[in-house]
């Protein structure tokens, strides 16, 4: 599963529509959610997919997701009983004004729909020409381009000359730790939207703080830790502040596991741990981005801390 997003008008269905086009994109599924009575952007993309379901009249951070739920148990029913073709891939193109945290918590909620579908990437697609600007006033673009492992910078052929370094620059300061493309007409190396962004990162973001209060930090701990301390952390801290949880990832070095411990969390929702079988690098120290608003790594170290001494 590949999630992209963007403020309106960023250039979402353009990057999508090529993406359709390649050897990479073959065997992809689309589902396109738009804010609107009527489908847009899902009469551009659904020549070239192998199968487009609507999503409309409205944002997937303002409806229920259990249209996503539904939409999603149906196209795997019919790929099964050969009514849709064998899609290996599902993009979902979501609204421009929607906060992309709840798709991601419908797989950690849906034990189903996570059993079938993973989340490889969430791309989000910014302007060249306004993109400065709307990350300034708007709250959801922001949060779009923080919860995003992967950046793309569009219109950048049109737009004035130190446009695309401006907005760059605005980008790499809201989140220093996901990558950053240009694309021209769509045009990018789809390996952009279908590689797994957790294999190909070895960095994790430095803390940043926003004047909407959004910030980013990485929890790290040298020796292994005991998976109840961490639990339990994290337990409360979705009791106590789960809407504040924008986006918990990373990984764990925990005693008794050979490999690390995947952990997600989007606000007062957890994503089952997974263990894989070997580090994707040389470093076994645990590390965990944070991405929070109004909550400190101090206040969250200091939590881990008075929970390791009671456990």
């Amino acid at each position: 599963m590949t999630v992209i997003t963007g403020f309106l008008g960023a250039g979402k269905t353009t990057l999508l529509k090529r993406f359709l086009t390649t050897a990479e994109g073959q065997g992809t599924a689309v589902v396109v959610n738009e804010f609107g009575a009527t489908g847009i952007d899902d009469a551009l993309v659904r020549p070239s997919a192998d199968e487009t379901v609507l999503l409309g009249n409205g944002c997937l951070c303002c409806i229920t997701r259990t249209d996503l739920q539904q939409a999603l148990r149906r196209m795997v029913i019919e790929r099964e009983r050969g009514e849709l073709p064998d899609f290996r891939r599902i993009v979902i193109e979501t609204s421009g004004l929607a906060d992309p945290s709840p798709i991601l918590q419908t797989f950690a909620t849906d034990r189903a729909l996570g059993s079938v579908f993973h989340v490889e990437a969430v791309v989000t697609v910014v302007d060249a020409i306004t993109g400065v600007e709307t990350l300034g006033w708007s709250a959801e673009a922001r949060k779009q381009a923080i919860l995003a492992d992967r950046l793309v910078i569009t219109k950048t052929d049109i737009a004035g000359e130190g446009a695309s370094a401006a907005v760059s620059a605005k980008l790499r300061a809201l989140n220093p730790g996901a990558e950053i493309y240009e694309a021209v007409n769509g045009d990018i190396d789809p390996a952009c939207l279908i590689e797994p962004a957790s294999g190909q990162r070895n960095t994790f973001v430095a803390e940043t703080t926003h004047s909407d209060g959004i910030g980013s930090f990485v929890l790290t701990e040298n020796a292994p830790l005991v998976w109840p301390v961490f639990a339990k952390t994290m337990d409360a801290l979705m009791q106590m502040r789960g809407p504040d949880l924008l986006r918990v990832k990373g990984f764990l070095n925990l005693k008794n596991c050979n490999g690390p411990v995947v952990v997600q969390f989007v606000q007062h929702l957890a994503h089952p741990p997974v263990e894989l079988q070997r580090w994707p690098d040389d470093n076994r120290q645990s590390r965990v981005v944070f991405i929070t608003r109004n909550i400190s790594e101090r206040q969250v170290r200091g939590l881990l801390e008075a929970l390791r001494n009671l456990v």
